[in-house]
């Protein structure tokens, strides 16, 4: 048999397991119930409690048809309770999606307001310094969630703000001697050559704070006209939390009592959040003690002239209102920037568990208060990182970055692999043995890949016999069911592990095949080579690369644009090192054979002093990672 008959085989019974349809089983179920005043809670001037016993609230039929949750097990009709139409045969095209919301505090179906639209926005990084690989948890959670629902049939309209004004950043250019562009626009860039690294999907855009203070101001003047901003004394504006009923227990459960003392805050029931009532570090003269900054007065013994604003916002009638020159508080940037790009309402929301309180309360208090309309219907949170016991954080000085936690390829596919594989709202504890456990798993499937690859050429196959009968090929019948097992998985809270364990059960089937022929071929007994299932092993290769669209594990990373002049390539790696580094790390490693350790300590310490570490592998050569911290304080 030739091999492009074989091949063509192959080709056609992956075709019949990979049709890109799960069975009616999974066909998804659309429920939907109104907002109760449990669920959602308006400002009084917009009248917006939805549903209403009598007089329906001013909103637009948009709007209207918007305030409905996807998330509900009651009225299964195809009109909502105003008598709006619902995209129910849209929706019903699509594949059931299951979410852990933290909205409700249940795991639930979730159908977009406008399928298969679904617009989503994430929490960005504040580009003062690298981000860490405990944030990057975060993005790659995004990520997951983006290309599970692509892959499901919906269509993500994804924005992600960057926060390139606050008061870390303020301090760093005074510390450091440079403007704010020059400083944010430099992490800006690592932050982007990291996702790329990642292999992260990018978002339709990265909004900045800075480029949308026009916006923040406009928020500040509907929430005044709504009665829940006000301006200090000193001129800063402040959120009127006591007029905002519900504040605090729509995404965990927060004693009022705690509030008003302004202490830290601890969820019942939500998981327990670090941090204080306002992770901002400004403090004014303010009405109430819960209340939070949505624009800080300028400050001449601190602020910066390139880090303040004074804009003007027109209003009805052709007046114009001024609220005088400051900078935005943290919180208003993430309402602003949503209304701007998504609308009133959107359907995720996502970002890390320390971001319930304050912050994703805030941005609910605000843009609820503004709009007069519910903000978001699904909230997405992931777990922390660990190292050791402690939540990986700057603020605790152990965090690693990137660059520095994953020196090599390899390294930064089998962080991605660590963290794309776990159960995203659990905690994940980052360890030399964990990111190894990934590296070897990393190994073994790209080992795996190459043989199949190889085996299907043309010019590696003519001489096997092959099995082109689809029907009689076991491993095509159980990658079908792994395959259906694994979308089941994807589906249900993106269950990862569980996908995990479909993917590697498709490997051992592969594995199990070639030790099959290899065993035969080495037994003298057998006089003819037994058939290697080709069609088996072509249904394994497009399965797995199916579900590298989840996992996104399969690329080369590229090499880092912010790398450090001259110097070369170690161990294969994308990691550029100067020469006179590497003169250092031979000298250390020709004194560690002298046993001279004092000599090996020594050069060990000029090392770190020129922004690198090295670290030393039982048989085999050192490695040498970055010490970005180190670096910038070099620049």
């Amino acid at each position: 048999m030739k091999v492009a008959n074989a091949v063509t085989a192959s080709s056609f019974a992956a075709s019949l397991l990979l049709r890109g349809n799960l069975s009616d089983a999974y066909a998804p179920t659309i429920h939907i119930r109104t907002r109760t005043k449990k669920s959602f809670h308006y400002c009084k001037p917009c009248k917006a409690m939805l549903p209403s016993s009598s007089a329906v609230p001013p909103l637009s039929r948009r709007r209207l048809r918007r305030s409905i949750s996807p998330f509900s097990l009651g009225n299964s009709s195809n009109t909502d309770d105003y008598g709006n139409g619902v995209d129910v045969e849209s929706a019903a095209k699509l594949r059931q999606l299951t979410l852990y919301n933290s909205l409700t505090r249940t795991k639930a179906p979730f159908v977009p307001l406008s399928s298969p639209l679904v617009t989503m926005y994430t929490c960005g990084p504040t580009v003062y310094d690298s981000a860490h690989v405990g944030n990057f948890r975060a993005f790659l959670t995004y990520d997951v969630l983006k290309r599970v629902l692509t892959y499901l049939g919906y269509n993500v309209d994804h924005i992600c703000n960057l926060t390139d004004v606050d008061d870390k950043i303020i301090k760093r250019c005074d510390r450091e001697g440079v403007s704010l562009m020059e400083l944010t626009r430099k992490f800006e860039g690592k932050f982007f050559d990291d996702l790329e690294a990642l292999n992260i999907v990018k978002a339709r855009a990265y909004p900045r704070a800075t480029d949308h203070i026009q916006e923040m101001a406009q928020f500040i003047v509907d929430l005044e006209k709504n009665g829940l901003a006000y301006q200090s004394e000193e001129g800063s504006w402040y959120f009127a939390v006591s007029k905002k009923e519900g504040y605090g227990t729509r995404l965990v459960n927060l004693d009022p009592e705690q509030l008003k003392k302004g202490a830290s805050a601890e969820t019942g029931g939500g998981g327990a959040q670090r941090g204080v009532m306002d992770a901002d570090e400004y403090d004014a003269e303010k009405e109430g003690a819960r209340d939070f900054c949505l624009w800080k007065a300028y400050k001449p013994e601190f602020d910066r002239d390139d880090a303040t604003w004074d804009p003007i916002v027109e209003l009805k009638g052709g007046e114009t209102k001024k609220i005088g020159r400051g900078r935005p508080g943290w919180h208003l940037e993430c309402s602003a920037m949503a209304r701007k790009y998504l609308g009133d309402t959107i359907d995720l929301h996502a970002g890390g568990v320390d971001l319930k309180f304050p912050h994703h309360e805030n941005e609910i208090a605000q843009s609820e208060g503004a709009n007069c309309a519910p903000f978001c219907h699904c909230w997405v949170h992931n777990g922390f990182v660990n190292i050791g016991d402690e939540k990986m954080s700057k603020s605790k000085g152990n965090f690693l970055t990137l660059r520095t936690a994953c020196p090599t390829s390899d390294d930064v596919r089998a962080y991605r692999y660590l963290v794309v594989s776990s159960q995203y709202r659990n905690p994940l504890s980052f360890t030399d043995t964990a990111l190894g456990a990934a590296k070897k798993a990393l190994k073994r499937l790209d080992k795996l890949k190459i043989m199949i690859v190889d085996v299907l050429s043309k010019e590696n196959g003519a001489n096997i016999a092959y099995v082109v009968d689809s029907v009689d090929s076991n491993i095509a019948t159980t990658v079908e069911r792994e395959l259906a097992n694994f979308e089941v998985a994807i589906a249900d809270d993106l269950s990862m592990p569980r996908a995990s364990a479909s993917l590697f059960s498709i490997v051992k089937l592969a594995e199990n095949e070639f030790k099959r022929v290899t065993k035969a071929a080495d037994d003298p007994d057998f006089s003819v080579l037994p058939p290697l299932d080709l069609v088996g092993l072509a249904s394994v290769k497009q399965a797995l690369e199916k579900m590298d669209t989840i996992f996104g594990i399969f690329y080369d990373v590229p090499e880092e644009k912010g790398g450090s002049d001259g110097g070369v390539s170690v161990n294969g790696n994308q990691l550029l090192v100067p020469d006179d580094v590497m003169q250092l790390v031979a000298q250390r490693s020709a004194a560690k054979d002298a046993k001279d350790w004092d000599l090996a300590d020594s050069l060990r310490s000029k090392i770190a002093a020129l922004g690198f570490e090295v670290k030393d592998v039982k048989g085999g050569d050192p490695i040498i990672s970055r010490n970005d911290e180190l670096l910038i304080s070099k620049d």
